[in-house]
């Protein structure tokens, strides 16, 4: 289920994204959340989780495509 709030994240740096998802882990790790919050971060982290995963993919593919060209 995505949400408007998980919308922001398709924006965000690696380094932010991994700092949020970080930061969602840890207060969902204190467990003084409702469900309906843990939901809600839960969401939040996959987005950022994501967005870390599509940085370090792109990375990948432009690390291949220097070394191609340097062969």
């Amino acid at each position: 289920m995505a949400t408007a709030q998980n919308a922001d994240v398709s924006s965000l740096s690696y380094e932010q994204a991994r700092d949020e998802l970080i930061r969602v882990v840890s207060e969902l790790e204190q467990g003084s959340s409702t469900l309906e919050e843990s939901l809600s971060l839960w969401e939040r982290g996959e987005a950022a989780a994501k967005r870390c995963e599509e940085w370090l993919l792109g990375a990948k593919a432009r690390l291949d495509a220097a070394r191609s060209s340097a062969e």
